[in-house]
């Protein structure tokens, strides 16, 4: 079941019979390819420096300097965990590397770096890119929208429920050591036996890791330095894909008129970053080409932008104007739009 509904989710670019593609779609394709020589540097350029700042957070708590200087190393750190969630994300695709087998691999050992098993995360992303946008197919790894009349509907008890959700110190704040600590040490409640195994398989080495730097720096820094790592890991991951989501002009419909194409191109967003930061998150701004063709591996998004002038119809979401996205709560179905609360 997850192979043929995995291959649902990577082939979106499968015409319906309903539906015509432009003539421009297929030359996406040319950009699928993976290059194992970029992937292994990919590796190097994040994971090595990723270790050598965890070493220097480590000597700075051990040797008694300000604990400021070890957050500002934590943030620096964090920048290099988002990053491998990217590579993380590539692998899940199975567009890092070449062979199925290698990204399987580097997916589950990355996935024990930040925190996420693997198959499990697979399983609800996947169906993520056959459903987002889709209003009755939501629930598989998306931020939770109502419409606007089933929030009117609901009782108050449970406006305020979703309302808390919503709120960004909930959502994006809390939520960033809540899903990474706490969510995903359980697998989801709709998975088979291996995504099960997966996530004890990722559970256990995350404990054996613990107990091992528990043994050699102690609780306190360990503590001291992973729970900050991650919630700032945690944050900007969180906020990059609800904005990729979550934006003005936004597409939502109906299965019975969902169409794949303004989906990708509409219901995902462009977030133009500086050059910075697009390295650090991967080119995942790109985010209508990795919707329109999910098994573009993130180090050709940006020369897939390049080469096709159609994807710069696009407008892109700028950091400024990303901060507006927060008080979208709500999909009216009348006004097809997203609407703060009433």
């Amino acid at each position: 079941m997850i192979s043929n509904e995995s291959n649902q989710a990577n082939n979106n670019e499968k015409k319906s019979p309903q539906r015509t593609w432009p003539d421009w779609y297929p030359t996406l394709k040319s950009f699928r390819r993976s290059d194992n020589r970029k992937a292994i540097w990919q590796l190097i350029n994040t994971l090595i420096p990723y270790g050598c700042i965890w070493c220097l957070m480590i000597r700075s708590i051990q040797l008694g300097y300000s604990y400021t200087l070890t957050l500002v190393l934590a943030l620096l750190s964090a920048a290099f965990l988002v990053r491998a969630f990217i590579l993380f994300h590539d692998c899940v695709h199975n567009s890092f590397f070449k062979s199925k087998r290698v990204n399987t691999f580097f997916g589950y050992l990355i996935g024990i770096l930040v925190f996420t098993s693997f198959e499990d995360w697979r399983f609800t992303h996947l169906r993520h890119h056959g459903t987002y946008a889709n209003l009755d197919t939501r629930g598989f790894g998306d931020i939770w929208t109502m419409t606007l009349t089933e929030y009117k509907n609901l009782t108050k008890k449970k406006q305020m429920i979703y309302r808390l959700y919503r709120h960004p110190l909930v959502l994006i704040g809390f939520g960033a050591l809540f899903n990474f600590l706490l969510h995903n040490r359980l697998p989801d409640t709709r998975v088979e036996r291996k995504e099960r195994m997966s996530t004890i398989f990722t559970n256990l080495f995350l404990l054996i890791i613990i107990l091992l730097a528990i043994r050699f720096i102690g609780w306190q820094t360990y503590l001291l330095i992973q729970l900050p790592v991650m919630f700032f890991a945690g944050v900007a991951g969180i906020w990059l894909f609800y904005v990729q989501h979550q934006f003005k002009g936004v597409y939502w419909a109906r299965k019975n008129s969902w169409d794949p194409l303004r989906a990708a191109m509409e219901g995902s967003s462009y977030f133009r970053l500086p050059a910075v930061l697009r390295w650090f998150s991967g080119n995942i701004g790109f985010h209508h080409i990795h919707h329109l063709n999910p098994r573009i591996p993130n180090y050709n998004l940006k020369k897939c932008y390049d080469a096709v002038p159609a994807l710069h119809a696009k407008a892109p979401l700028t950091i400024m104007k990303s901060f507006y996205c927060t008080r979208l709560k709500l999909w009216d179905e009348m006004r097809q739009k997203m609407v703060g609360f009433p």
